[in-house]
């Protein structure tokens, strides 16, 4: 029996790892897992200049992109491929260019087939950047295959 398969923390990595070899987004746009739980994930992305808008700052569409990176890592930790049913985001305060921004992504509740997550954009001095709410809907497939190891990393 593979670790995964008693060991909640194991599943989690395991399925990050599975969904980062092919989530091209995110590692073009320089994402790094930091770090994963059931039902949590933190992930990071230095804003680059082309990612800038036109006021000079970092779009928000960035923004957006790094905190749905974030939710998706989190809803799928259990092994369910997980989906993203509503999502909303809240702008706090403008992005700089250059500098590191981190989502933190919280399960609020999981029940049935839907989930609801919290994801926290900040910058690396703590400084909240965004908030934003996704709505998950499972679809009811594994997301490890059988011969997935605990060998690949999701970094």
């Amino acid at each position: 029996m593979a670790e995964h398969e008693t060991d909640p923390q194991a599943l989690a990595e395991a399925c990050a790892a599975a969904m980062w070899r092919t989530d091209p987004a995110s590692q073009a746009l320089g994402m790094q897992i930091e770090r994963i739980a059931p039902g949590e994930a933190t992930l990071s992305m230095t804003a680059t200049e082309v990612m800038g808008n036109g006021h000079g700052t970092l779009h928000g569409g960035y923004i957006f992109t790094l905190a749905d990176s974030a939710f998706a890592f989190a809803c799928n930790t259990y092994d369910v491929r997980t989906v993203a049913q509503h999502c909303s985001v809240s702008f706090l305060r403008p992005g700089i260019v250059g500098e590191r921004l981190t989502a933190t992504a919280r399960e609020v509740a999981r029940t049935g087939r839907t989930g609801i997550y919290d994801i926290r954009v900040a910058r690396s001095d703590g400084t909240v950047v965004a908030e934003f709410r996704g709505h998950s809907r499972s679809l009811g497939q594994p997301i490890l295959e059988e011969d997935d190891t605990m060998t690949g990393s999701p970094t």
